[in-house]
């Protein structure tokens, strides 16, 4: 497969700040690479890198077969580019805003208005295309922003955190959207600390913390990395688990795992269903009451507790939840 973007050991430095520590990645054409971190971990900094905002201290990368820091404008005709926060004029209406913005790339007065429909009615926009920007909704504002990064029918696009802030219907369109691209042949670098986008829009995965690649494959290649699948059990009562968690630990891999808050205990028991079976078996016979007894294959949390450690894999968790 061809790569539609290269990197090899970029380096940034920000005074004693190392933001970009050696990163290599390699996205192919028509994929999408979801690059995962916590905060400050250097993910922004690698967007920025890439798409020519920033020059690297060292290192090379190509993006779209050009030299992100010889051939930078050949690379700026072939992408497009949507932060953290919708870059769109809020006093020009939808239409007005992609149809400037196609004068401004010279596509000339009829093709930069037909250019615009085209794309209002690929977000769903056609019912606001008249209204001002200000009057857009959270989700419709980031779906004209993504509607004007695609104005030129870029090679590649980059995402950065597209969808923080919005409401879960408004990141589920917006990920059908970006996949619509995907189909039609775009190639996507994805940012972002929802763990549930990385796992649906994402061919692969990088995981970096520290400006370095810690981890890099399929979703299902680094939940393989975290172990099998873990049975959760929960308890009626919080003072039984304790209790529970005895019970479990002689039939356990490695030490049961409590959560009183939840009145859960997560075990990983060796594989087969003999296991479950006398994982069941002994629980009724020390008189616990469960509340639920299920499998549980590890996430995409589960990986980022595993490779970076609580506190990173924490703040990344509690974002996820809070826009639940």
């Amino acid at each position: 497969m061809n790569n539609a973007i290269e990197a090899e050991g970029l380096t940034k430095q920000y005074g004693s700040h190392r933001a970009l520590d050696g990163v290599d990645l390699s996205v192919g054409a028509g994929t999408v690479l979801g690059l995962l971190g916590p905060n400050g971990a250097g993910k922004t900094t690698t967007v920025r890198t890439l798409a020519t905002l920033l020059e690297p201290d060292s290192g090379t990368a190509r993006v779209a077969g050009f030299d992100v820091v010889r051939q930078q404008r050949e690379v700026r005709r072939r992408i497009g580019l949507a932060g953290q926060y919708a870059a769109v004029d809020e006093l020009l209406t939808g239409r007005e805003n992609l149809v400037l913005l196609g004068r401004l790339l010279r596509l000339g007065r009829r093709g930069a208005r037909a250019r615009a429909a085209e794309l209002l009615a690929q977000f769903e926009l056609e019912d606001a295309a008249d209204k001002p920007a200000k009057d857009y909704s959270g989700g419709m504002r980031r779906r004209l922003d993504l509607a004007v990064c695609l104005i030129a029918s870029p090679e590649v696009l980059f995402l950065d955190e597209p969808t923080t802030g919005l409401d879960p219907a408004s990141r589920a369109t917006l990920w059908r959207m970006v996949q619509d691209q995907v189909d039609r042949g775009v190639t996507v670098l994805l940012t972002t600390q929802y763990l549930e986008e990385a796992d649906f829009l994402a061919d692969r995965i990088l995981v970096v913390d520290r400006g370095r690649v810690i981890a890099e494959g399929t979703s299902d290649e680094l939940k393989r990395k975290v172990g099998g699948e873990r049975l959760e059990v929960s308890v009626a009562d919080a003072s039984a688990l304790a209790g529970a968690a005895a019970v479990l630990a002689p039939l356990a891999v490695n030490a049961p795992q409590l959560d009183e808050r939840q009145r859960s205990i997560q075990v990983q028991l060796p594989d087969g269903m003999g296991a479950l079976a006398a994982a069941a078996t002994s629980l009724e016979r020390a008189g616990v009451s469960v509340e639920e007894f299920a499998l549980r294959r590890p996430s995409l949390d589960d990986v980022f507790f595993h490779l970076t450690g609580g506190s990173a894999g924490r703040q990344v968790t509690e974002k996820a939840e809070a826009a639940r």
